[in-house]
């Protein structure tokens, strides 16, 4: 099963410094129907103001992944790391039993990012950062495992979740397989470019959320950067 979310369906609330749509219900937008999708609670496509962020605010028992689509994000939490995360890269905070962390675009130019939030499973766990640069060449005409919940996924930045989050880049007519299983959910956001999943088209913002879908086929209509996340059912 497919249900493609179009991006000018998604929820919507531009704050001036920070203009966000929300795949999910967040915020003050509300849509019994899009609470979640297995674990996968948030994903909000944000674009950020140079010189502008999220001041400190707390969070707990919650994954949190950031996948920086331009520009640039700087971390600060009360842990004490601190970084700054690129195009392309991936940063991933376990909020665990409690972490305060502000979020910045001290760039001189726009920041785009995805936000994904994943339930993890179980409350408690201590909280962590960490961040990683994920080289295209290494996700090009292929899934490539960024964050993932399970050991064997090499050295994808770890969460405490039944979930994986998958990035790839495609040249047009390029198709990527990925194993779903079908009891397994997956939700896909493009970045970039168009896609084709079973004949829907999937342009760049739009959201699709597949179900039931052993082999999962994505085929590039232009060339297109996709990121995934799968959960269990």
């Amino acid at each position: 099963m497919i249900e493609v979310r179009p991006y000018d369906t998604l929820g919507h609330a531009n704050h001036g410094w920070l203009d966000a749509r929300h795949h999910f219900s967040f915020a003050n937008y509300y849509d019994p129907s899009r609470m979640n999708w297995g674990s996968l609670r948030v994903w909000n496509d944000d674009t950020i103001a140079p010189g502008t962020g999220f001041s400190t605010h707390p969070h707990e028992n919650m994954e949190i992944i950031t996948y920086v689509r331009e520009g640039a994000i700087t971390h600060q939490d009360s842990l004490g790391n601190k970084g700054r995360t690129v195009a392309g890269d991936v940063q991933v905070m376990s909020a665990g039993t409690g972490i305060r962390h502000s979020e910045h675009n001290l760039e001189d130019v726009t920041t785009r990012i995805f936000q994904i939030w994943i339930m993890p499973n179980q409350a408690g766990h201590a909280p962590s950062w960490g961040a990683r640069a994920f080289p295209k060449d290494d996700r090009a005409g292929k899934f490539f495992t960024l964050a993932s919940g399970f050991q064997n996924d090499g050295d994808a930045l770890p969460i405490h979740a039944d979930a994986r989050v998958l990035g790839a880049t495609l040249r047009k007519d390029q198709i990527a397989d990925y194993h779903l299983g079908t009891e397994r959910l997956a939700y896909l956001v493009v970045a970039k470019g168009s896609v084709e999943i079973e004949g829907r088209k999937i342009s760049e913002g739009d959201g699709a959320a597949l179900s039931e879908i052993d082999i999962l086929k994505v085929r590039a209509l232009t060339d297109a950067e996709v990121v995934l996340v799968e959960t269990a059912g």
